[in-house]
């Protein structure tokens, strides 16, 4: 069953900006990877999705619901984590908080013990003079406290510590088990990689393809990386016929991308030159995402 349903969303700012007939759907229970730089329109998608924004064409849709017509709703049942923490003045975290909890009526106060003291909560001080790291903290409680099934989740580790964004990966792993919905909008491949069972990748407004996490993570294209006995084989090898990464004639060291169709070439040609050592690398979800968002092309059959 879909959760969360896009089709055809457009919203034209002109000069290039905006999104434009973007459509996915997320299935319940699934975490989805929304992947792509600043600028290529994740945010612009998640503010439709909350209904903060009127489409100029196409629907979005959670739990049935239309986002812009049922946007009151809609906002009692998701979890929203936006990508820039707006607070309001006059509040310091424990009154923030509080409001918080009337406004999503979230009365479990366990769940909400647990989140302060698992992202380790300064309940103290002017939520305007609290670092980017602790009103990231304080915006991940609120979006979680009422337990909600459906979450929107964009940038979400922006600002915190490595420690924190490891806790975070770990919670959502948790969140994932109890079957929650989430929609995990990110430029970071570390937490797409850990959390994400198919990932969209999105470029200048566009969804240029999704794919199946367990996909690119088993992706047969690898790195080599060859350094030879001799500058003159250094020299021979580069006249091959293939997509050479990196060139260090000082250590007679070339990396190369090899697909997975050529991998017999690769192996018949390496016999040819005298080698002193062949190196291995599994690409890895950002040399995918790189060499695919400067080619457009698509990988794996998508």
């Amino acid at each position: 069953m879909d959760k969360i349903i896009v089709n055809n969303l457009t919203k034209d700012y002109g000069h290039g900006r905006g999104i434009y007939d973007v459509s996915f759907s997320v299935k319940e229970g699934e975490v989805f990877g929304f992947l792509g730089p600043n600028g290529a329109g994740k945010s612009t998608t998640m503010r439709h999705l909350m209904g903060f924004s009127k489409p100029q064409k196409g629907k979005a849709g959670i739990d049935r619901l239309d986002c812009w017509k049922q946007h009151g709703q809609l906002m009692k049942q998701v979890g929203y984590l936006p990508g820039e923490v707006a607070l309001p003045d006059g509040l310091n975290s424990k009154g923030f908080v509080h409001m918080m909890q009337r406004l999503r009526n979230a009365k479990n106060q366990q769940v909400i013990k647990e989140l302060l003291d698992l992202f380790q909560l300064k309940m103290t001080g002017d939520v305007k003079k609290l670092s980017i790291g602790e009103k990231r903290k304080l915006a991940i409680v609120a979006a979680f406290m009422n337990d909600p099934d459906v979450l929107l989740l964009d940038e979400p580790t922006s600002g915190l510590d490595p420690v924190m964004q490891e806790i975070f990966i770990g919670f959502i792993k948790e969140q994932k088990k109890k079957g929650k919905t989430v929609l995990l909008s990110s430029h970071i491949f570390n937490e797409v990689e850990a959390l994400c069972d198919r990932i969209a990748i999105i470029k200048e407004g566009k969804i240029i393809t999704v794919v199946d996490a367990e996909e690119v993570r088993h992706y047969k294209r690898k790195t080599f990386e060859v350094t030879f006995q001799s500058n003159s084989e250094y020299d021979r090898f580069k006249k091959e016929p293939f997509e050479f990464r990196e060139e260090h004639p000082d250590e007679h060291m070339l990396a190369m991308i090899v697909e997975d169709e050529q991998t017999n070439q690769f192996v018949q040609a390496a016999a040819r030159y005298e080698i002193a050592k062949m190196v291995e690398h599994q690409q890895t979800l950002e040399e995918y995402f790189m060499h695919f968002y400067k080619s457009d092309r698509t990988f794996g059959g998508i």
